[in-house]
Parts: C-alpha cells; sequence; structure tokens
C-alpha cells in the first residue's frame, strides 16, 4: 500500500545535519557561533554553496538562523535542498533502527521518493 507524507521539520538530530552535508558533498558542520550580518548566531554551522554566511542550526530548539539578504548573499533554493536531505537522512536512519529495508528514488522535479519495506 502506497503513502504520500507531508513532513514539517524541525532540525534537532546532529547525525543527520551531519550526514546530510555529507550526501550535498557540503564541509561538516562544527559546533561554533557565527556572526551573521546583524548579530551572531551559535549551533551547528552549516557552510551552503557560495552562502556568504553559514546556516547555524540550534538542534535544542531545532531553528535554523541565517541571513541571506532575500537571495543576494545565498540562493534559499540550497537551503531547501539542505532540508530535504536532512529530512531524508533522518527517515532513513529510523527506518534502520527499525530494521526496515528503504529504497531512495531521485524524482525528475527535485523531490526524493522514499519506499519503505513493511513486513
Amino acid at each position: 500500500m502506497s503513502h504520500i507524507v507531508t513532513i514539517s521539520t524541525r532540525i534537532t538530530n546532529a547525525a543527520a545535519v551531519t550526514a546530510a552535508c555529507r550526501r550535498l558533498l557540503l564541509p561538516e558542520p562544527a559546533h561554533g557561533t557565527a556572526k551573521l550580518y546583524s548579530g551572531e548566531a551559535t549551533g551547528l554551522l552549516v557552510q551552503l554553496p557560495a552562502w556568504r554566511f553559514p546556516a547555524v542550526i540550534d538542534t535544542q530548539t531545532g531553528t535554523i538562523a541565517y541571513d541571506n539578504f532575500d537571495g543576494e548573499w545565498g540562493e534559499v533554493r540550497e537551503l531547501h535542498r539542505f532540508l530535504q536531505s536532512y529530512a531524508v537522512e533522518v527517515v532513513r536512519m529510523q527506518a534502520r533502527q527499525r530494521g526496515k529495508a528503504i529504497t531512495e528514488q531521485q524524482l525528475a522535479d527535485g523531490s526524493i521518493k522514499l519506499s519503505i519495506q513493511e513486513d
């Protein structure tokens, strides 16, 4: 049986953040404080492609602080790609923990279809 799932993502799993960065060939995230244009933020620092400032993830609250100046300092699609990869990695980790097989298919529109085998 097939099901369609919509996921609203809060970034709380540091291991999945690291896995998403590896998937996208980004530098490993590091915990620290980053200077953004209008202040500072502390958390996991993720350097997205061509972004002037890193995205800063607070895994305690699940929030992301970033400043891309409405696309002038970084394309928001790069953040969306990261969020998609994070969600995929969380699902993969949870499926493995439950002993489930999972397959992944990249769709033409850029979305990713995950299928989890039920017993």
